[in-house]
């Protein structure tokens, strides 16, 4: 059996009326960072690479660990991770 135009104009209208729903329309949901595991983190530097001179380290107080926009936890400053990336 084929399908009539009008058929075809019809389902189109519903798939859209769907996708424009409400509930379609969900707010953001904040992303979990990784573990330290997970992104290879260790408390030296490798290859000359450090977080401080990463892109995604923010330091915490004088002297002490920050945190980072990846990995979960404290970060000390000297560590690194899988993530690295250099500041530009």
């Amino acid at each position: 059996m084929k399908a009539s135009r009008r058929m075809m104009l019809k389902n189109a209208a519903i798939v859209a009326g769907l996708a424009a729903a409400p509930w379609a329309a969900r707010p953001a949901v904040a992303q979990q960072k990784a573990t330290k595991q997970a992104m290879q983190y260790q408390e030296q530097p490798k290859d000359g690479q450090k977080c401080s001179d990463c892109l995604q380290f923010v330091p915490g107080q004088q002297g002490a660990n920050g945190a980072c926009k990846v990995v979960e936890g404290p970060i000390s400053p000297n560590g690194w991770c899988a993530a690295f990336v250099k500041k530009g």
